[in-house]
Parts: structure tokens; sequence; C-alpha cells
């Protein structure tokens, strides 16, 4: 209520006359202001609607958070190394390392390979597909995030059209160091454009490069859980290989696959008593 406008209408010396006429004019004046308040309170909540919804709209999907809205086996996740338990998977390699064609996507960068490359982890034969990086790393060791993350992504061999892809991915993070051959091999490759793609000769690009002694040891350290896809649709079907040796990368390599993709990492997930093996 507004004083001000009582004190009009009321005298001082003489015993308030209160018509109604007065009380009509007093109602009036009441009920402008709290329209107006009404007004500005409805602009502020449609102002706060418009807000909440341009923040979700920019959001960028690799960092939703945590939830159930996609299930209890979402990736990445924070790998606790003391909470994990001693496991061991077979896995043998049938690897031409053959590498044809690398693309700026725009969100990442990714390589492909030529088809023939085929792994075997225990009992199932999974064909090697591509290699794409993640600025910063999504998966986090004992909290620790890496500024990337490189997956080498294979699909199961054999499977129906109307199956759900089974995935399995070896997941490598990077720290600043020094130059690694790999990343240096095809960096000048990458096409300025997004959307764009350039073809590679056989042979002028290879894995076993990534690190600069025996692939075997970085293999033979890793974390397994089961897992989905950090990307839409976030299917819940992945094998997840994590290495734990930490691979040397420059940091002008890094910046530079950065400066192509951007910030793309999902949010780490809730493990929700999934298992964490370790080898």
């Amino acid at each position: 209520m507004n004083s001000s406008i009582l004190f009009k209408f009321v005298s001082i010396t003489k015993k308030p006359t209160v018509t109604l006429s007065t009380i009509l004019v007093v109602f009036f004046l009441i009920g402008c202001n709290h329209n107006k308040v009404l007004v500005k309170n409805h602009q502020h909540e449609q102002l706060n609607d418009k807000h909440e919804t341009e923040a979700h709209h920019n959001k960028e999907i690799f960092y939703s958070l945590p939830g159930l809205k996609h299930g209890l086996m979402q990736s990445p996740i924070n790998i606790l190394s003391d909470q994990s338990e001693k496991g061991e998977h077979n896995v043998t390699f049938d690897f031409k390392d053959e590498i044809n064609n690398v693309q700026n996507l725009g969100h990442t960068v990714q390589l492909d390979f030529e088809p023939g490359s085929t792994v075997n982890v225990d009992g199932k034969i999974f064909e090697f597909k591509q290699i794409h990086f993640h600025t910063p790393a999504e998966h986090l060791i004992d909290g620790i995030t890496y500024p990337m993350e490189m997956h080498v992504v294979n699909t199961l061999v054999g499977q129906a059209e109307e199956e759900t892809t089974e995935y399995l991915v070896f997941s490598f993070l990077f720290k600043m160091g020094k130059e690694n051959k790999f990343i240096d091999e095809f960096i000048h490759l990458i096409p300025g454009d997004k959307n764009e793609s350039e073809d590679i000769s056989t042979g002028a690009v290879n894995l076993r490069n990534l690190v600069d002694y025996d692939p075997k040891h970085v293999l033979n350290s890793y974390f397994y859980y089961k897992g989905s896809l950090t990307t839409p649709p976030y299917t819940e079907s992945v094998n997840w290989f994590v290495m734990n040796t930490i691979i040397d990368a420059s940091p002008v390599q890094i910046q530079q696959i950065n400066k192509i993709q951007g910030d793309n990492a999902r949010r780490i997930q809730a493990l929700y008593d999934r298992p964490v093996s370790n080898k």
C-alpha cells in the first residue's frame, strides 16, 4: 500500500471523513500499482524462463550432468584406481594399421581405418573403424583431468542390422610433454574447413607410432568397464578399455587439435555401482 496516497485524504486537524469516492480513488491507485508489480513480476519470470531456455539450448551436449535420462551405464566416468578390482581379458590383434582418411567434423578430428583390421576380445571379434579426439579428456583417473583423450572405436563383427551395435573402444589419455610422432604424421593433413576430409596414402600415418616404445606395454595396463557412447544417442553398449599409461603430446599439438574441434568433452557420469576392473 502507498501511504503517501492516503495522506492526501486524511486531515490532521479534523476527524477524517471518508467518502465512497475517496475509497474508490484509493483502491484504483493501489490497483494500478499492484498491476504494475504483477506486470514487472511476469516480465521478470518471462526473462528468467528465456535465460533458462537459452542456457539449456546453448549448453553443449557434451557437458550434460549425470542423471537417469539416458540410463545407468553412461560414460565417461571418474576411475578411482584403488576401488577397481583385478581382472583380465584375452585380447589379440589382427591389425594392418592402415589409416586412409582424416576428417574435420567440426566437433572432432577423425581418422578412418581401411577395412580389415580386427581385435579379438574374450572370443568376440571387433573391427577397427575410426579414431577421434576429445579436448580436454573425458575420462578422469583419480580425479585428474588430462588435456586430451583419443578413442579408437571398433564395432562387433557379424551383428544383424536390427541389433544394437556393440562397441569396443580403446581410450588413450595425453599429457603435455614431448611431440607425438603419430599426431605429427596427420596433424598437417587435417582440413581447415568443417565437414571436409583428406585422403591419406597407405603407410603415411601409423597408429603404432603413438608411443615410441613397445605398444604392448601400453595395452597391458588398463581399466575396463561397461558404459556408453559419450555423444548422442549415448548408446549403452560400449566395452571401455581406458589405458593406464599416459602418453605425451606437445602443447602445440594439443592446442592445434583443440583449436579445430573446441572443448568437446562430456562431463563425467555417475557410476551407479558398476564394476571397474584393472590389469
